[in-house]
């Protein structure tokens, strides 16, 4: 399910919208004018102010080239991205090589465009993009352009000096990038999933109903059906001593009233069995649960520590079905040979818990579980995993009003257990999403 999910949803999210790229390069060229005319001007301090302003004035004449040729809501590809963020560096680089290469204050801003193209673009860019920004770095140490300073004196700053700017500016640049990178691929995974929630709950809700739609069926349906049984009849009175005719007509008539009998059985399903779809008893929902489950070679037990007579009669969620159904099926993946369903309601709370008899969760699992594209317990031979759907579920019995712990049987992390509680009247009212 997560590769379909990164196909449907990765590349079109790691995408740098073009309109958030041109206002940020209308702030650089502010920023960068305000500074060269505060310095020139301001302080009186000579550098080369023409070169200056013609590189301001190209990154202007960039941005607004990009902006006359899309409209604001164009997307880049990645291979765009990369190409304006690295014209970006070199224009900063340059800015930065004639006033003062690594002396000049201002010279850690040469990795913005590295922490833009990390919070948005795909790696192999990113990084080749890092790998630019380091060679501009390092060629910014060896500039012969002096920082711009006072009429007759000239800052010198010791080669020490230089190198732990150098490594500074370096690490901060690695540092920064890969949170922005961590930061946008985890928020990218968590929408995703959460796209992928909305549309695992519409299609149990669409699964709901089909019993509706089928009532309906059978009450438009009935009326036209019902004169064509009529039209039968009197061709087989009229028609019936006629060999040409006699068996079509009779054929026609059977025809006509087996699909009435059909639509009697839908109609009677959506009348009669309508209270006991939309309301379940406790038991019975998880019963439902259970059934798909039985068959895969693993023991499945329930135990039932309160009694029916006083359970919750709710309406039927498919929220809560799919959400205990999946924990369920983590449980039989992960298992030895034996999973147990306790089930125990009081007037204040109802909790399912579902224990298994295999390895556990390990430690680093438990402290991330429910976080989209967690694969793995421990090491086990066993298919599944407790990635995107296992999030799926906690994320739909949270909704329904549960809470939810993870932990293991015993201590030495043999076998899992996993505890959903709701209040009461939480299975009681109607909480179908």
């Amino acid at each position: 399910m997560s590769m379909d999910l990164a196909a449907k949803f990765g590349p079109s999210s790691r995408r740098l919208r073009l309109e958030t790229l041109v206002r940020l390069r209308w702030m650089a060229v502010a920023g960068q004018l305000l500074t060269i005319l505060i310095v020139a001007l301001w302080f009186d301090f000579t550098l080369p102010l023409m070169t200056c302003l013609g590189l301001i004035a190209a990154l202007a004449a960039a941005n607004s080239a990009l902006s006359v040729a899309f409209p604001s809501t164009y997307r880049l590809e990645p291979a765009a991205a990369f190409a304006v963020l690295a014209l970006d560096l070199f224009q900063m680089g340059a800015l930065l090589f004639i006033t003062g290469g690594l002396n000049n204050p201002f010279a850690p801003l040469i990795c913005i465009p590295v922490i833009i193209s990390f919070a948005s673009q795909p790696s192999r860019h990113s990084i080749a993009l890092f790998i630019t920004a380091l060679a501009f770095i390092t060629l910014l140490a060896f500039t012969p352009y002096p920082l711009p300073w006072f009429e007759g004196r000239t800052l010198e700053v010791h080669p020490l000096l230089q190198l732990g700017m150098w490594s500074s500016i370096v690490s901060m640049t690695a540092f920064a990038a890969f949170y922005a990178y961590r930061v946008s691929q985890e928020a990218s995974l968590l929408a995703d999933a959460l796209t992928a929630t909305e549309l695992i709950l519409q299609r149990e809700k669409h699964l709901h109903q089909l019993d509706g739609l089928a009532a309906a069926a059978a009450h438009e349906l009935g009326t036209p059906l019902a004169t064509i049984s009529v039209v039968a009849k009197e061709m087989e009175r009229d028609l019936g001593q006629d060999e040409r005719y006699r068996e079509d007509v009779q054929l026609l008539r059977s025809q006509s009233e087996r699909c009435r009998d059909i639509l009697r059985r839908l109609t009677s399903l959506a009348t009669e069995g309508e209270a006991h779809m939309r309301e379940l008893p406790l038991s019975s929902m998880i019963e439902e649960v259970i059934a798909p489950h039985r068959e895969f070679g693993v023991k499945l037990e329930l135990v039932e520590l309160s009694e029916r007579a006083h359970e919750p009669v709710g309406n039927r969620n498919p929220a809560i079905l799919y959400g205990l159904g999946n924990l369920l099926e983590n449980a039989v993946d992960y298992a030895r040979s034996k999973v147990t369903v306790s089930v125990e309601h009081t007037t204040a709370d109802v909790t399912v818990t579902i224990e298994d008899d295999g390895a556990g969760f390990s430690a680093g699992v438990l402290q991330r579980i429910g976080e989209p594209y967690v694969t793995s317990r421990q090491s086990d031979t066993r298919a599944g995993g407790l990635g995107l759907g296992l999030f799926i579920a906690k994320t739909l019995l949270e909704r329904s009003g549960a809470t939810l712990r993870f932990e293991n049987r015993s201590p030495e992390g043999s076998g899992a257990r996993v505890a959903v509680n709701w209040p009461r009247e939480y299975m009681e009212l109607d909480t179908s999403l």
